[in-house]
């Protein structure tokens, strides 16, 4: 005889439309919590769809705001100047949040700028349950709705009334138009208390869980996976130093990308390439990503669609955005990502480089009228022969030192811009100074790296092993040739003798990456620059340019890093 039992209210859960809800936004002065301060707190208390009070203030962080931030955000030194400090804000909030459920979009960056001030003033961290807008989007929304699960997308893809500006208040009110519609949708799904909302995004999709079987043959070692279609078609490509291991952790819970989920609904067998290494297997991938250019890897699609900036290989050379390297003698400064860094960079050199900006092929004997450059001392106009070849020269050696060896004479020119223009308080003008600067000194100091390896036509280097043996690399010209491992306690020469007579035969070609893309050497230096490795054998030398970029290149970084951080809590690319 059965016996029904009713069940208690705490076992049916809260129902959404009872569960008072505060979504909150913060402003900071970067992205690390140890490191930068509070600068606004922003929050919306909500029950039932209606809005039953707001927060919101600015708050003093107790030093400057960093100029990037001031850009991006609008909030400056002078409108926190009178703001009070977050030791008389924090009660307060913490007042308003009691008994709420917190909602933030991308809520690990927000909560622990939160724990961290209550962590510094001796409250203890709020317990308050935390629902993530941007993990329900990602659950909820498929690719072809959406491109991204920024906050700004889905604010306009639900039409919010109103639009997130990176002021604390405004985002919360956008996110909680967003968080509503969320709720609309978790209820067509069968999704109607709190606590099946918080579990909705830790369940494995029906898909995920009907195509488990697909992992079952994946050995236990590493290399390459690479999920397919019915037709064998690659739609992702990935690495790993476990591939059972990490083939399996797509279909549970923890893979919550929506990109990702929609791929394993169209995946019908995983195919995997086994490894000798793991540097093997991170190459392997590239190689096949490029290759296959499958639609559910976002990067290194393309290697081809990088673009170079070309000092001209004529009488009066001038710098070109170009998309093919040639074996002639002019220089080249790449890869660029994108045309516009290009031309970024191509402005910062014509900062301190007085080189022609005009498109027509000059000569000694064809000239033609002088453009306003001119007029104003940019150019010296070798197109009217006020400049001769041998003076224009000068020009074109300096600008090749600069994209080659010696990055100061461009950094020294666009700062002295950057503090002219913010002293006339035209910030917009020096912040796209300081891009074009970025520009130019990040992808110097990296093609000066890659050179360094590339201009190299053969080496073997080897690295300790888990096991106590070692593994081997032959890198000739910057491309990964052969890889192996030696076993424990083996004499190395036979190994080294067989792995390099058996390793891809690289004929180079021109420009600073000749046999290999930009991404492949990066992984195989970033292999050389770990712990233990060993040089076994080296034809030629290893150097960088004593006054290279790498130098620069810290100070830029150091300057963006409160937007970098920004940037990755708000899934958004900095340029």
């Amino acid at each position: 005889m059965e016996i029904a039992v009713q069940g208690t209210l705490d076992e049916l859960g809260t129902p959404l439309d009872q569960v008072t809800f505060v979504v909150f936004d913060l402003e900071t002065t970067g992205g690390s919590p140890a490191e930068h301060a509070i600068t606004e707190i922003g929050a919306v208390k909500v029950r039932g769809g209606e809005v039953l009070g707001e927060f919101a203030t600015l708050v003093d962080p107790g030093g400057p705001i960093p100029p990037f931030i001031s850009v991006l955000t609008g909030i400056t030194d002078s409108m926190v100047m009178a703001a009070p400090r977050i030791d008389s804000v924090l009660p307060a909030f913490l007042e308003f949040i009691t008994g709420a459920t917190l909602v933030a979009h991308n809520s690990p960056f927000d909560t622990g700028f939160i724990k961290a001030a209550c962590a510094a003033l001796g409250y203890p961290a709020p317990a308050n349950p935390v629902v993530d807008t941007a993990d329900l989007a990602r659950r909820m929304l498929t690719r072809d709705e959406v491109p991204n699960c920024k906050l700004g997308t889905l604010a306009r893809f639900f039409r919010a009334a109103t639009e997130p500006c990176h002021r604390a208040l405004a985002d919360a009110r956008a996110t909680t138009d967003v968080l509503h519609a969320l709720l609309e949708r978790a209820g067509s799904l069968g999704v109607h208390t709190l606590e099946e909302l918080r579990s909705f995004v830790r369940t494995p999709t029906p898909e995920q869980q009907r195509k488990r079987h697909l992992a079952d043959s994946v050995p236990s070692a590493p290399g390459v996976y690479v999920f397919e279609d019915r037709r064998g078609e690659a739609l992702y490509v990935g690495k790993s130093g476990n591939l059972r291991t990490r083939v399996r952790s797509y279909f549970t819970a923890g893979e919550t990308r929506s990109r990702i989920r929609e791929m394993i609904g169209i995946a019908e067998r995983v195919r995997t390439i086994v490894c000798a290494t793991g540097l093997e297997a991170e190459v392997r991938e590239l190689r096949l990503i490029g290759a296959a250019k499958p639609r559910y890897n976002r990067r290194s699609r393309f290697p081809e669609k990088v673009v170079w900036l070309k000092l001209t290989d004529e009488p009066f050379p001038r710098l070109s955005i170009v998309r093919e390297l040639r074996a002639d003698d002019a220089a080249y400064l790449g890869p660029f990502g994108s045309s516009r860094a290009a031309e970024d960079a191509r402005t910062a050199l014509h900062e301190a480089v007085p080189l022609r900006q005009c498109t027509e092929r000059l000569s000694a004997t064809r000239l033609r009228s002088a453009c306003a450059l001119a007029e104003i001392g940019r150019c010296g106009a070798p197109c009217e022969g006020r400049e001769s070849q041998a003076d224009y020269a000068l020009h074109v050696e300096s600008a090749r030192r600069a994209m080659e060896h010696d990055a100061a004479m461009v950094f020294t020119a666009v700062e002295a811009r950057m503090e002219r223009l913010s002293v006339e308080q035209r910030y917009e003008e020096a912040a796209s100074e300081r891009d074009r600067l970025a520009a130019y000194v990040r992808t110097a100091a990296r093609m000066q790296r890659l050179r360094g390896l590339t201009r190299i036509p053969h080496l073997v280097a080897a690295a300790p092993a888990f096991d106590g043996g070692w593994e081997l690399h032959v890198i000739r010209y910057g491309r990964l040739a052969a890889a192996g491992v030696m076993p424990r306690g083996a004499h190395p020469t036979p190994y080294v003798e067989a792995l390099v007579a058996t390793a891809e035969t690289v004929a180079p070609g021109p420009g600073p990456t000749p046999a290999a893309s930009a991404e492949e050497t990066e992984c195989i230096l970033r292999w050389l620059e770990s712990p233990g490795i060993r040089l076994v054998q080296i034809e030629g030398g290893w150097s960088m340019p004593t006054h290279g970029a790498a130098r620069l290149k810290a100070r830029i970084d150091r300057a963006y890093e409160p937007l970098a951080r920004r940037s990755q809590r708000e899934g958004r690319p900095l340029r």
